[in-house]
């Protein structure tokens, strides 16, 4: 079983940058996905990005209309998968988890395992 940890959340102001860092115990072979999404309060659980690494190489994909804004990245040396907002706005702010798959789609579907979210917060 995968075990993640997601860190960096916190409170910042609209237009602030954020990176947040899911951190997980091990990948599974041939091909491993990290996943990010969100859920803020009220609202459904949203996805955002995914990596997948594999024979392939690596590939990204992500969310509606999060490209631009939102950057996933990560090496197959380091189990450190990293999401990089920028431009942040108040609908931003929710728990941000990552998952983890053998395929995007999984990750999509969220059927694996999850870490336990960071909070991020943005507001003046």
């Amino acid at each position: 079983q995968v075990r993640l940890t997601e860190s960096g959340g916190k409170r910042v102001q609209p237009g602030d940058s954020l990176r947040l860092s899911c951190d997980f115990s091990v990948r599974t072979k041939p091909r491993f996905t990290i996943g990010w999404h969100r859920q803020a309060p009220g609202q459904e659980r949203e996805f955002l990005a995914a990596i997948a690494f594999g024979p392939f190489g690596i590939v990204s994909q992500y969310g509606e209309s999060k490209r631009g804004r939102f950057t996933i990245s990560g090496d197959d040396d380091v189990n450190t998968v990293h999401l990089e907002m920028n431009n942040l706005k108040p609908e931003d702010t929710a728990v941000y988890y990552c998952t983890s798959g053998a395929t995007i789609a999984e990750v999509m579907r969220g059927s694996g395992p999850w870490g336990q979210g960071t909070q991020v917060v943005v507001s003046s």
